[in-house]
């Protein structure tokens, strides 16, 4: 099924796409100095991780953060760890592969790993 590109999915795509590191909701609605409401956020997030456009990242504060996809377009991957500053909150994907090994017959539908520490900008 095709969906409607509204301005809402429009603006906050390219805030994703332009940002060097993963955004939270909060982020996100600041970036758009409020121009959108919070429930429009949650909504065009959750479709845009539906239709496999971002990957969403828990971190270890327990707020979810989200980054565009890059390199996704055959296969939908996001196997790697991603590192959260607990200065200044940037969350950013770290680029090497995890390799799972799970028991004969699991399959793997997710991976979410998380590393904090400080940035080269807060260390």
């Amino acid at each position: 099924m095709k969906r409607r590109n509204t301005n809402s999915k429009v603006e906050v795509l390219s805030l994703l796409k332009s940002s060097n590191c993963a955004l939270s909701h909060d982020m996100i609605q600041e970036k758009l100095s409020g121009s959108m409401d919070r429930a429009t956020i949650y909504r065009v997030l959750n479709r845009f991780c539906e239709d496999k456009i971002v990957h969403k990242v828990v971190g270890d504060d327990g707020k979810q953060y989200f980054a565009f996809c890059i390199n996704c377009a055959e296969k939908h991957k996001h196997n790697h760890f991603h590192f959260r500053c607990m200065k200044c909150g940037k969350v950013e994907c770290l680029g090497n592969e995890v390799k799972v090994a799970l028991p004969h017959g699991y399959v793997l539908n997710n991976f979410n790993g998380i590393v904090s520490g400080y940035c080269s900008e807060c260390a």
